[in-house]
């Protein structure tokens, strides 16, 4: 008899067979997206097609670590994974490990793995942004030197200021050669000590552009130590030095607006701030000169000169007053003397003598008060005004 087979068994065996089929379980398949599902459970279903056929696929959320974009209808994509069969269906189809773009999809594919990669070293962060000067005298360019862009940059830069001076760098932007270009156009302009630097060219494709998302590039931009400004396409265009840069430029023209300063401006700026000195300065001044007034004052009211005039006042005026105490005191003490002088004249013996007294004393000076001090036959003086009268005691009588 023949061998009669469940559905069951058949799928199994035929899973089986895809299980030991080596190619099958590791390969990349190519085509594009069709009938796109993200599920709520977090996976994404699809189906792969080329004008040949369709597969279907399924990618689950475990694995959603292997899709860096948004799968969407239409895009051309690489599909890496593994084919087995759903037994339950009985269909077989690609589980996803891994999603990249296909074309132009694996360059951008590489942009971004590239920009994490980058940012994960930190070389995207601000605080390693350098300011960029807001007057320089010289701006050094990094681009091809035929094309609209320096053509531009130039003619901007000169139009603000015709005083910078613009160094350029003649640089390879797009091809193989156009990396290492760039690097040496970065080197060199960085050891010429410009103040400012500009590294770009104009629009073109992803792949005309590739040459600023190399590492090397960004590599150079990070380590210049002269501040950059990327410059690099249109305003949609974005390449990974833009975000390393320290400033990044919609367009090669806006980047020398903003690299160079107005003019106009910058002489604006200067006559405002020579008016502001010019009236702090006479302010400064009129206030100088009432300081200067003030201590003039205060100088003479405490020179020396002012105060010796002003003690010599005051000893002349002491002097006065003390000439007229002295005055004053030797009047009353003339008074005085003069009183004296006229009670001394009272008890004075010569005016005693002149009022016709006589003074009477024995040889010895002895000066004779009563008649018990003498006896008769002594020898007596008698002193009157004009001389002294010798006598001799011839008797002696008391009162009674």
């Amino acid at each position: 008899m023949r061998s009669v087979y469940t559905v069951g068994q058949l799928n199994a065996y035929i899973k089986n067979m895809f299980t030991q089929d080596y190619l099958l379980q590791s390969l990349f398949v190519k085509g594009e997206v069709s009938n796109c599902k993200y599920h709520s459970s977090g996976h994404i279903y699809f189906t792969l097609k080329d004008p040949k056929g369709t597969i279907n696929c399924v990618m689950f959320a475990g694995n959603r670590s292997g899709l860096s974009f948004r799968l969407e209808q239409g895009q051309q994509v690489v599909v890496g994974g593994t084919v087995d069969v759903y037994e339950r269906d009985g269909k077989y189809q690609l589980y996803a490990k891994e999603i990249i773009l296909d074309g132009s999809g694996l360059l951008y594919e590489k942009f971004e793995r590239l920009k994490r990669e980058l940012m994960e070293l930190g070389m995207f962060a601000p605080e390693y942004k350098r300011p960029i000067p807001k007057y320089i005298k010289t701006l050094g360019v990094v681009t091809a030197d035929t094309g609209a862009a320096v053509r531009d940059i130039i003619q901007i830069a000169s139009r603000r200021n015709p005083y910078v001076q613009i160094i350029l760098y003649p640089a390879i932007v797009q091809g193989e050669a156009a990396p290492e270009s760039i690097v040496r156009g970065i080197q060199a302009l960085e050891r010429q000590g410009v103040d400012v630097m500009i590294v770009g060219r104009g629009g073109g494709s992803i792949e005309d552009l590739w040459a600023f998302n190399e590492r090397q590039v960004a590599q150079a931009v990070f380590d210049c130590s002269i501040p950059i400004i990327s410059a690099v396409g249109h305003e949609t265009d974005t390449t990974i030095i833009d975000y390393v840069a320290d400033l990044r430029a919609p367009t090669p023209s806006a980047a020398a607006e903003l690299a160079v300063a107005d003019i106009r401006e910058i002489l604006q700026t200067i006559s405002g701030f020579a008016d502001r000195l010019n009236g702090l300065m006479d302010q400064r001044l009129r206030a100088q000169r009432q300081r200067v007034q003030h201590l003039e004052k205060l100088l003479k009211m405490g020179s020396p000169f002012g105060r010796i005039r002003e003690k010599r006042t005051l000893c002349m005026n002491l002097e006065e007053r003390l000439q007229e105490r002295i005055q004053g005191i030797l009047k009353n003490k003339r008074n005085e003397l003069a009183l004296y002088t006229e009670r001394m004249k009272g008890l004075s013996p010569l005016e005693k003598l002149n009022s016709g007294f006589s003074f009477v004393a024995d040889l010895r000076g002895n000066n004779i008060r009563s008649v018990s001090q003498v006896e008769p036959g002594e020898a007596l003086r008698i002193h009157v005004r004009d001389g002294v009268i010798c006598a001799q005691v011839t008797g002696k009588e008391e009162n009674r």
